[in-house]
Protein backbone atom coordinates (compact mmCIF):
# COMPACT_ATOMS: atom_id res chain seq x y z
CA UNK A 1 0.00 0.00 0.00
CA UNK A 2 2.96 2.05 0.94
CA UNK A 3 4.24 1.54 -2.13
CA UNK A 4 1.29 2.41 -4.19
CA UNK A 5 1.01 5.91 -2.63
CA UNK A 6 4.92 6.67 -2.97
CA UNK A 7 4.45 5.89 -6.45
CA UNK A 8 1.11 7.80 -7.18
CA UNK A 9 2.80 11.04 -5.15
CA UNK A 10 6.02 10.33 -7.66
CA UNK A 11 3.66 11.09 -10.46
CA UNK A 12 1.50 13.67 -9.32
CA UNK A 13 4.63 15.17 -8.53
CA UNK A 14 5.94 14.67 -11.92
CA UNK A 15 2.80 15.85 -13.47
CA UNK A 16 3.08 19.29 -11.95
CA UNK A 17 6.78 19.93 -13.67
CA UNK A 18 6.63 22.67 -16.65
CA UNK A 19 6.85 20.74 -20.03
CA UNK A 20 10.01 21.31 -21.37
CA UNK A 21 10.60 22.09 -24.92
CA UNK A 22 12.67 19.92 -27.30
CA UNK A 23 16.80 20.91 -27.83
CA UNK A 24 16.93 22.14 -31.44
CA UNK A 25 19.60 21.89 -33.94
CA UNK A 26 21.02 24.35 -35.92
CA UNK A 27 21.67 22.60 -38.59
CA UNK A 28 22.81 25.51 -40.95
CA UNK A 29 23.31 29.51 -41.17
CA UNK A 30 19.38 30.22 -40.64
CA UNK A 31 18.78 27.53 -38.28
CA UNK A 32 16.34 24.97 -37.86
CA UNK A 33 13.20 27.00 -39.71
CA UNK A 34 15.43 28.27 -42.25
CA UNK A 35 14.41 31.96 -41.37
CA UNK A 36 17.09 32.33 -38.00
CA UNK A 37 14.83 31.43 -34.92
CA UNK A 38 14.49 28.79 -32.77
CA UNK A 39 12.05 27.39 -30.35
CA UNK A 40 14.67 27.12 -27.83
CA UNK A 41 13.89 28.44 -24.22
CA UNK A 42 15.81 29.16 -21.22
CA UNK A 43 19.07 30.79 -22.79
CA UNK A 44 21.43 33.04 -21.08
CA UNK A 45 20.84 36.80 -21.30
CA UNK A 46 23.89 38.23 -19.04
CA UNK A 47 27.02 37.05 -20.29
CA UNK A 48 30.81 38.38 -20.94
CA UNK A 49 33.99 36.83 -21.65
CA UNK A 50 34.09 35.14 -18.22
CA UNK A 51 30.38 35.04 -17.00
CA UNK A 52 27.97 32.01 -18.34
CA UNK A 53 30.88 30.55 -20.44
CA UNK A 54 30.90 26.95 -21.18
CA UNK A 55 34.10 27.35 -23.37
CA UNK A 56 36.09 29.15 -25.50
CA UNK A 57 37.68 27.63 -28.64
CA UNK A 58 40.56 29.42 -30.28
CA UNK A 59 40.08 30.02 -34.33
CA UNK A 60 43.53 29.96 -35.98
CA UNK A 61 42.04 32.62 -38.73
CA UNK A 62 38.74 34.97 -39.32
CA UNK A 63 35.88 33.76 -41.13
CA UNK A 64 32.01 34.95 -41.52
CA UNK A 65 30.63 31.48 -42.03
CA UNK A 66 28.31 31.14 -38.77
CA UNK A 67 28.71 27.57 -37.21
CA UNK A 68 26.29 24.61 -37.25
CA UNK A 69 25.65 22.31 -34.44
CA UNK A 70 23.91 18.93 -34.29
CA UNK A 71 23.72 17.40 -30.83
CA UNK A 72 26.89 17.30 -29.86
CA UNK A 73 28.76 18.19 -32.69
CA UNK A 74 29.59 21.94 -33.37
CA UNK A 75 30.82 22.40 -37.30
CA UNK A 76 33.25 25.55 -38.23
CA UNK A 77 34.70 26.62 -41.61
CA UNK A 78 37.54 28.17 -40.49
CA UNK A 79 40.76 30.03 -42.05
CA UNK A 80 44.46 30.11 -40.85
CA UNK A 81 45.61 33.31 -41.73
CA UNK A 82 49.36 32.76 -40.91
CA UNK A 83 49.32 30.00 -43.23
CA UNK A 84 47.17 31.23 -45.66
CA UNK A 85 44.69 28.44 -46.49
CA UNK A 86 40.95 27.35 -45.32
CA UNK A 87 40.02 24.23 -43.03
CA UNK A 88 36.77 22.42 -41.65
CA UNK A 89 36.88 21.81 -38.31
CA UNK A 90 34.30 19.85 -36.19
CA UNK A 91 34.37 20.29 -32.18
CA UNK A 92 33.05 18.89 -29.56
CA UNK A 93 29.71 20.52 -28.31
CA UNK A 94 30.68 19.75 -24.29
CA UNK A 95 34.19 21.06 -23.60
CA UNK A 96 35.26 22.72 -27.23
CA UNK A 97 37.81 20.27 -28.42
CA UNK A 98 38.37 19.75 -31.55
CA UNK A 99 37.47 16.36 -32.50
CA UNK A 100 38.76 16.82 -36.03
CA UNK A 101 40.17 19.26 -38.24
CA UNK A 102 41.10 18.92 -42.16
CA UNK A 103 43.15 21.70 -44.65
CA UNK A 104 40.86 21.80 -47.33
CA UNK A 105 43.05 23.95 -49.74
CA UNK A 106 45.86 26.60 -50.11
CA UNK A 107 44.75 30.27 -50.44
CA UNK A 108 42.97 32.18 -48.23
CA UNK A 109 41.20 35.22 -50.10
CA UNK A 110 40.58 37.20 -53.42
CA UNK A 111 40.16 40.68 -52.42
CA UNK A 112 40.50 42.80 -48.50
CA UNK A 113 36.87 42.86 -47.85
CA UNK A 114 36.39 38.65 -46.87
CA UNK A 115 38.13 35.59 -47.24
CA UNK A 116 37.04 32.14 -48.69
CA UNK A 117 35.15 30.79 -45.61
CA UNK A 118 32.85 32.79 -45.36
CA UNK A 119 29.65 30.48 -46.75
CA UNK A 120 28.58 28.26 -43.77
CA UNK A 121 28.41 24.54 -43.48
CA UNK A 122 25.40 22.81 -43.53
CA UNK A 123 24.29 19.46 -42.44
CA UNK A 124 21.34 16.77 -42.09
CA UNK A 125 22.40 14.68 -39.05
CA UNK A 126 24.50 12.28 -40.99
CA UNK A 127 26.93 14.43 -43.32
CA UNK A 128 28.36 17.59 -42.92
CA UNK A 129 29.13 20.06 -46.25
CA UNK A 130 31.54 22.66 -46.29
CA UNK A 131 31.58 25.11 -49.09
CA UNK A 132 34.25 27.72 -49.62
CA UNK A 133 34.43 30.87 -51.82
CA UNK A 134 37.11 29.34 -54.24
CA UNK A 135 34.62 27.06 -55.12
CA UNK A 136 36.03 23.93 -53.10
CA UNK A 137 32.77 21.46 -52.20
CA UNK A 138 33.93 19.13 -49.23
CA UNK A 139 31.56 16.70 -47.55
CA UNK A 140 32.68 14.39 -44.60
CA UNK A 141 30.83 12.20 -42.48
CA UNK A 142 30.68 12.96 -38.74
CA UNK A 143 33.94 11.00 -37.55
CA UNK A 144 35.67 13.15 -40.21
CA UNK A 145 36.32 10.85 -42.92
CA UNK A 146 35.92 12.45 -46.62
CA UNK A 147 33.52 11.22 -48.59
CA UNK A 148 33.62 13.56 -51.83
CA UNK A 149 34.79 16.47 -52.91
CA UNK A 150 33.67 18.90 -56.28
CA UNK A 151 35.23 21.82 -57.43
CA UNK A 152 32.35 24.14 -59.02
CA UNK A 153 34.27 26.35 -60.53
CA UNK A 154 36.06 23.55 -62.72
CA UNK A 155 33.26 21.74 -63.51
CA UNK A 156 30.69 24.46 -64.12
CA UNK A 157 33.19 27.46 -65.28
CA UNK A 158 35.04 30.17 -63.08
CA UNK A 159 32.53 32.43 -60.45
CA UNK A 160 32.31 35.47 -62.52
CA UNK A 161 32.05 37.72 -59.24
CA UNK A 162 33.22 41.15 -58.65
CA UNK A 163 33.86 40.40 -55.32
CA UNK A 164 34.21 36.82 -53.30
CA UNK A 165 31.80 34.44 -53.52
CA UNK A 166 29.67 33.52 -50.60
CA UNK A 167 26.49 32.02 -50.91
CA UNK A 168 25.77 29.06 -48.65
CA UNK A 169 24.81 25.86 -49.48
CA UNK A 170 21.32 24.48 -48.27
CA UNK A 171 20.42 20.61 -47.36
CA UNK A 172 16.40 19.77 -47.82
CA UNK A 173 14.61 17.05 -48.56
CA UNK A 174 17.58 14.69 -49.91
CA UNK A 175 19.04 17.36 -52.12
CA UNK A 176 22.13 19.33 -51.48
CA UNK A 177 21.60 23.07 -53.52
CA UNK A 178 24.28 24.96 -54.55
CA UNK A 179 23.23 28.67 -55.80
CA UNK A 180 25.66 30.97 -58.58
CA UNK A 181 24.20 33.74 -59.45
CA UNK A 182 27.27 35.50 -61.26
CA UNK A 183 27.57 38.03 -63.90
CA UNK A 184 27.69 37.18 -67.58
CA UNK A 185 31.06 38.24 -68.30
CA UNK A 186 34.46 38.33 -67.46
CA UNK A 187 35.33 40.20 -64.39
CA UNK A 188 39.38 40.43 -63.28
CA UNK A 189 39.96 37.96 -65.23
CA UNK A 190 37.52 35.04 -63.81
CA UNK A 191 34.45 33.71 -65.62
CA UNK A 192 33.41 34.26 -69.47
CA UNK A 193 31.19 36.21 -71.60
CA UNK A 194 27.51 34.12 -71.35
CA UNK A 195 28.15 33.24 -68.13
CA UNK A 196 24.97 31.35 -66.84
CA UNK A 197 23.25 32.13 -63.18
CA UNK A 198 21.97 28.97 -62.01
CA UNK A 199 20.16 26.66 -59.10
CA UNK A 200 22.57 23.25 -58.68
CA UNK A 201 20.96 20.04 -57.34
CA UNK A 202 23.40 17.32 -55.99
CA UNK A 203 23.10 13.71 -54.48
CA UNK A 204 24.27 14.36 -50.75
CA UNK A 205 26.11 11.53 -50.29
CA UNK A 206 27.97 11.60 -53.57
CA UNK A 207 28.24 14.71 -54.99
CA UNK A 208 26.25 13.15 -57.98
CA UNK A 209 24.34 15.82 -60.52
CA UNK A 210 20.52 15.59 -60.29
CA UNK A 211 19.60 18.74 -62.25
CA UNK A 212 20.97 22.35 -62.93
CA UNK A 213 18.24 25.27 -63.10
CA UNK A 214 19.01 27.83 -65.47
CA UNK A 215 18.05 31.10 -63.68
CA UNK A 216 17.62 34.29 -66.51
CA UNK A 217 17.69 37.80 -65.61
CA UNK A 218 17.37 40.95 -67.22
CA UNK A 219 19.68 42.68 -64.35
CA UNK A 220 23.14 44.34 -66.06
CA UNK A 221 26.96 43.61 -64.83
CA UNK A 222 27.02 43.25 -60.96
CA UNK A 223 23.46 43.43 -60.23
CA UNK A 224 23.80 40.06 -61.26
CA UNK A 225 25.72 39.11 -58.67
CA UNK A 226 24.19 37.73 -55.26
CA UNK A 227 25.22 36.11 -52.76
CA UNK A 228 22.38 35.34 -50.64
CA UNK A 229 21.35 31.40 -50.29
CA UNK A 230 18.02 29.85 -51.32
CA UNK A 231 16.05 29.04 -48.43
CA UNK A 232 12.81 26.65 -48.81
CA UNK A 233 9.19 28.15 -47.49
CA UNK A 234 6.25 26.38 -47.18
CA UNK A 235 2.93 27.94 -48.32
CA UNK A 236 -0.72 26.58 -48.04
CA UNK A 237 0.51 23.00 -49.34
CA UNK A 238 3.32 23.73 -51.86
CA UNK A 239 6.73 24.04 -51.12
CA UNK A 240 9.08 26.71 -52.41
CA UNK A 241 13.13 27.41 -53.14
CA UNK A 242 13.11 30.77 -52.40
CA UNK A 243 16.27 32.41 -54.56
CA UNK A 244 16.56 36.56 -54.32
CA UNK A 245 19.30 38.47 -56.51
CA UNK A 246 19.68 39.64 -60.12
CA UNK A 247 16.93 42.47 -59.70
CA UNK A 248 14.52 39.55 -58.58
CA UNK A 249 12.94 37.52 -56.55
CA UNK A 250 11.66 33.98 -57.35
CA UNK A 251 10.12 30.57 -56.35
CA UNK A 252 11.40 27.24 -57.54
CA UNK A 253 10.21 23.68 -57.33
CA UNK A 254 12.49 22.34 -55.27
CA UNK A 255 12.40 18.97 -56.66
CA UNK A 256 13.07 19.87 -60.48
CA UNK A 257 14.16 23.37 -60.43
CA UNK A 258 11.62 24.73 -62.17
CA UNK A 259 10.35 27.98 -61.61
CA UNK A 260 6.79 28.42 -60.04
CA UNK A 261 6.50 32.76 -60.11
CA UNK A 262 9.29 35.43 -60.38
CA UNK A 263 8.78 39.33 -58.76
CA UNK A 264 11.05 42.16 -60.46
CA UNK A 265 12.24 44.77 -60.24
CA UNK A 266 13.63 47.06 -57.56
CA UNK A 267 15.45 48.22 -60.19
CA UNK A 268 13.92 49.39 -63.13
CA UNK A 269 16.38 51.31 -64.56
CA UNK A 270 18.77 48.44 -64.57
CA UNK A 271 21.40 50.43 -62.61
CA UNK A 272 24.73 47.85 -62.66
CA UNK A 273 26.45 48.12 -59.51
CA UNK A 274 23.19 46.26 -57.19
CA UNK A 275 24.73 43.72 -56.13
CA UNK A 276 22.71 41.42 -53.54
CA UNK A 277 23.95 40.01 -50.10
CA UNK A 278 20.70 39.25 -47.82
CA UNK A 279 18.89 36.14 -48.62
CA UNK A 280 14.75 35.63 -49.10
CA UNK A 281 13.08 35.52 -46.11
CA UNK A 282 9.60 34.48 -45.69
CA UNK A 283 6.13 34.28 -43.13
CA UNK A 284 2.94 34.71 -42.27
CA UNK A 285 2.12 34.46 -46.51
CA UNK A 286 4.72 37.33 -47.87
CA UNK A 287 8.64 36.62 -48.84
CA UNK A 288 11.19 39.58 -48.16
CA UNK A 289 13.05 40.66 -50.68
CA UNK A 290 15.52 43.23 -49.51
CA UNK A 291 16.93 46.03 -52.32
CA UNK A 292 20.16 46.79 -52.11
CA UNK A 293 22.44 50.19 -50.81
CA UNK A 294 20.08 51.87 -48.71
CA UNK A 295 16.61 50.79 -51.09
CA UNK A 296 13.66 49.97 -49.88
CA UNK A 297 12.39 46.29 -48.35
CA UNK A 298 9.61 44.92 -50.58
CA UNK A 299 7.38 42.44 -48.99
CA UNK A 300 5.96 40.35 -52.10
CA UNK A 301 2.69 37.83 -51.74
CA UNK A 302 3.63 34.42 -52.36
CA UNK A 303 1.31 31.42 -53.58
CA UNK A 304 1.38 32.96 -57.35
CA UNK A 305 2.66 31.67 -60.69
CA UNK A 306 4.12 33.45 -63.53
CA UNK A 307 5.48 36.35 -63.77
CA UNK A 308 3.97 38.68 -60.88
CA UNK A 309 2.37 41.96 -61.76
CA UNK A 310 3.20 44.73 -58.77
CA UNK A 311 -0.13 44.07 -57.36
CA UNK A 312 1.52 41.35 -56.19
CA UNK A 313 2.92 43.73 -53.38
CA UNK A 314 2.18 43.40 -50.35
CA UNK A 315 4.08 46.59 -48.53
CA UNK A 316 6.84 48.33 -49.66
CA UNK A 317 9.21 50.42 -47.12
CA UNK A 318 9.45 54.07 -48.05
CA UNK A 319 12.24 56.59 -48.17
CA UNK A 320 13.60 57.35 -45.37
CA UNK A 321 12.89 54.58 -43.39
CA UNK A 322 14.78 52.26 -40.56
CA UNK A 323 13.70 49.01 -43.07
CA UNK A 324 16.43 48.56 -45.41
CA UNK A 325 19.48 46.03 -45.39
CA UNK A 326 21.98 46.38 -47.82
CA UNK A 327 23.97 42.91 -46.19
CA UNK A 328 21.88 41.27 -43.06
CA UNK A 329 18.92 38.42 -43.61
CA UNK A 330 15.81 39.88 -41.56
CA UNK A 331 14.36 37.43 -39.52
CA UNK A 332 10.88 35.92 -38.95
CA UNK A 333 9.73 35.12 -35.45
CA UNK A 334 6.83 35.19 -33.36
CA UNK A 335 4.73 36.10 -36.32
CA UNK A 336 6.59 39.07 -37.42
CA UNK A 337 10.13 40.46 -39.44
CA UNK A 338 12.83 41.56 -37.50
CA UNK A 339 14.91 43.85 -39.81
CA UNK A 340 18.22 44.48 -39.00
CA UNK A 341 19.64 47.51 -40.87
CA UNK A 342 23.12 48.00 -41.24
CA UNK A 343 22.91 51.25 -43.51
CA UNK A 344 20.45 53.26 -40.95
CA UNK A 345 22.02 51.44 -38.03
CA UNK A 346 18.23 50.59 -36.24
CA UNK A 347 16.43 47.22 -35.15
CA UNK A 348 12.52 47.01 -36.08
CA UNK A 349 9.87 44.77 -35.43
CA UNK A 350 7.39 44.51 -38.44
CA UNK A 351 3.79 43.16 -38.88
CA UNK A 352 4.14 40.82 -42.28
CA UNK A 353 0.92 41.95 -44.07
CA UNK A 354 1.13 45.53 -43.41
CA UNK A 355 5.22 46.78 -43.13
CA UNK A 356 3.96 48.42 -39.70
CA UNK A 357 6.78 48.70 -37.26
CA UNK A 358 6.00 48.10 -33.76
CA UNK A 359 9.10 49.37 -32.55
CA UNK A 360 12.66 50.58 -33.36
CA UNK A 361 16.11 50.06 -31.86
CA UNK A 362 19.23 52.18 -32.56
CA UNK A 363 21.82 49.37 -32.42
CA UNK A 364 24.09 50.41 -29.45
CA UNK A 365 27.68 51.20 -29.96
CA UNK A 366 29.72 53.01 -33.16
CA UNK A 367 30.42 49.82 -35.07
CA UNK A 368 28.61 48.09 -38.24
CA UNK A 369 26.26 44.81 -37.47
CA UNK A 370 26.57 43.10 -41.09
CA UNK A 371 25.63 39.65 -39.06
CA UNK A 372 21.96 38.57 -39.32
CA UNK A 373 19.86 38.53 -36.36
CA UNK A 374 18.62 35.51 -34.61
CA UNK A 375 15.86 35.17 -32.63
CA UNK A 376 14.61 32.46 -29.59
CA UNK A 377 13.47 32.62 -26.13
CA UNK A 378 11.70 36.29 -26.21
CA UNK A 379 14.88 37.64 -27.46
CA UNK A 380 17.04 38.88 -30.28
CA UNK A 381 20.36 38.40 -30.42
CA UNK A 382 22.76 40.65 -32.67
CA UNK A 383 26.68 41.47 -32.99
CA UNK A 384 28.61 43.87 -34.68
CA UNK A 385 31.82 44.05 -36.58
CA UNK A 386 33.73 44.70 -33.23
CA UNK A 387 32.41 41.52 -31.77
CA UNK A 388 30.15 43.34 -29.17
CA UNK A 389 26.80 41.13 -28.48
CA UNK A 390 23.44 42.51 -27.89
CA UNK A 391 20.46 41.08 -26.33
CA UNK A 392 17.22 42.39 -27.02
CA UNK A 393 13.83 41.85 -25.87
CA UNK A 394 11.76 41.11 -28.66
CA UNK A 395 8.40 42.34 -27.11
CA UNK A 396 9.91 46.28 -26.73
CA UNK A 397 12.95 46.41 -28.17
CA UNK A 398 14.99 47.58 -24.95
CA UNK A 399 18.24 45.86 -24.57
CA UNK A 400 18.78 43.55 -22.33
CA UNK A 401 22.50 42.98 -22.29
CA UNK A 402 25.42 44.70 -23.90
CA UNK A 403 28.71 42.87 -23.89
CA UNK A 404 32.06 42.48 -25.99
CA UNK A 405 33.26 39.70 -26.80
CA UNK A 406 35.88 40.32 -29.52
CA UNK A 407 39.20 41.70 -28.98
CA UNK A 408 41.08 45.10 -29.02
CA UNK A 409 41.28 45.88 -32.78
CA UNK A 410 38.85 43.86 -34.25
CA UNK A 411 36.70 44.65 -37.07
CA UNK A 412 34.52 42.84 -39.58
CA UNK A 413 33.28 40.06 -37.27
CA UNK A 414 30.35 38.72 -39.29
CA UNK A 415 29.39 35.61 -38.23
CA UNK A 416 25.90 35.26 -37.61
CA UNK A 417 25.10 33.66 -33.99
CA UNK A 418 23.79 30.07 -33.50
CA UNK A 419 21.30 28.80 -31.02
CA UNK A 420 21.08 25.00 -29.79
CA UNK A 421 20.64 23.17 -26.87
CA UNK A 422 20.34 26.26 -24.26
CA UNK A 423 23.18 27.33 -25.22
CA UNK A 424 24.49 30.44 -28.11
CA UNK A 425 27.44 29.58 -30.32
CA UNK A 426 29.21 32.88 -31.07
CA UNK A 427 32.22 33.00 -33.56
CA UNK A 428 34.34 36.48 -32.96
CA UNK A 429 37.64 36.70 -35.23
CA UNK A 430 39.79 35.06 -32.86
CA UNK A 431 37.52 32.86 -30.88
CA UNK A 432 34.39 30.62 -30.83
CA UNK A 433 31.73 30.83 -27.56
CA UNK A 434 29.73 28.39 -26.48
CA UNK A 435 27.43 30.54 -23.68
CA UNK A 436 25.22 28.99 -21.39
CA UNK A 437 25.34 25.69 -18.80
CA UNK A 438 27.89 23.29 -19.51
Amino acid sequence: MNSCKSTLTLLLGLAALPLLAPAENWPQWRGPNFNGSSSETGLPVKFSKTENVAWAAPMTGPSAASPVVWEDSVFVSSTDKSAKSIHAVCLDRKTGKVRWQHKINDGYSRDDRSNYASPSPVTDGKLVVFFYGNGDLVTFDFAGKELWRRSIPKDYGDFAYQWTFSASPTLFQGKLYVQVLQRDEAVHGKGKSGAESYLLALEPATGKELWRHVRPTDAKAESREAFSTPLPYKHGDRWEMLILGGDMVSGHDPETGKEFWRWGTWNPTRIGHWRLVPSPVAGAGVVLACAPKKEPIIAVKLGGNGTLPDSAIAWKSEKPSPLTSDVPTPLFYQGDFFILSDVNKALSRVEPATGKIKWTLTTPGNKKYEASPAGADGKIYLLNFGGEVVVVDAADGKVLNNTLLGEPGDNDTRSAIAISQGQLFIRTNAKLYCIGKP
